[in-house]
């Protein structure tokens, strides 16, 4: 009950100043409200590097509704065979597990070219304890879409994670398209739950975690299957972008959270669109 208190408190907040700022543009014409439901289907779970889970098949449901700049979408993983990583600990090892439902409230504005975003994102995770993000972005309508996004943890795990991404898509013929992507981040750690391993401690007791922590390098192919669905079929190459960030010490992850390695995820995504 608490943490859904604090949920509704910040997206409240969040609301209130989006709904100023809309009120303010004059934008008053009306707009069809927009959405999409999407399932995908991939050979791990990876977030910002860390491997949440290890080969086995997840599923990954999506529901997103948009109106004038704002938008809410309800995201999920569902772990057919739970296992241990060194960023993992499996609340059902071996399992099947429907182990993380998160749910983000946005809002995006125009400014010819130019785009800004703001949101709130709250992660209900059963691995781990549930927190709350917020963060703002920037992006540019040039070739290789560039965009910076920042995270901020409110709540569990404080600390600020830089994302720095392109993208770009390429007509290859009538209902297919080419999707290419790459994206590199830094972390920088701002609580104690942050702190380093320390040999001569032999415990997570040094300085606290700031590297160049993930990059991402993407491919895929999107396919037309009707007017309003589509399957994007594609791979991404993960990989550490410092020594800190793939750091082991006597057997101990430099990193609390684990650290990282080069892996690849493959999948599906199958989208309706509304």
């Amino acid at each position: 009950m608490k943490a859904l208190r604090r949920l509704g408190t910040v997206g409240l907040v969040l609301l209130s100043i989006v709904a100023l700022t809309v009120a303010l543009s004059g934008e008053t014409g009306p707009e069809p409200v927009t959405g999409s439901a999407s399932l995908g289907t991939f050979n791990r779970y990876i977030f910002r590097g860390y491997r949440l889970g290890g080969d086995s098949i997840v599923f990954e449901p999506a529901l997103s509704v948009s109106y004038q700049g704002f938008s809410a979408i309800f995201w999920g993983n569902i772990d057919m065979r739970e296992k241990a990583t060194p960023c993992f600990a499996p609340d059902r090892p071996g399992r099947k597990s429907f182990n993380e439902t998160d749910l983000t409230l946005s809002y995006t504005h125009s400014l010819g070219r130019f785009g800004l975003t703001a949101g709130f994102i709250y992660y209900g995770t059963k691995y781990t304890a549930e927190t709350q993000e917020l963060y703002v972005g920037a992006s540019l309508d040039f070739p290789g879409k560039p965009s910076l996004m920042i995270y901020r943890d409110i709540d569990a795990y404080p600390g600020t994670y830089f994302l720095l991404s392109l993208a770009h898509s390429v007509a290859l013929k009538k209902g297919i398209t080419l999707d290419l992507g790459a994206s590199a981040a830094y972390f920088s750690g701002s609580a104690d739950y942050w702190r380093t391993y320390l040999p001569s401690a032999g415990s997570y007791a040094g300085e606290k975690y700031r590297a160049f922590h993930d990059g991402v390098i993407k491919a895929g192919l999107t396919f037309a299957l009707a007017k309003n669905l589509g399957l994007q079929a594609g791979t991404q190459f993960c990989f550490p972008l410092s020594a800190a960030a793939r750091r082991t010490i006597d057997g101990h992850s430099y990193n609390i959270n684990g650290h990282l390695a080069s892996v690849l995820v493959f999948g599906t995504t199958l989208t309706f669109s509304f």
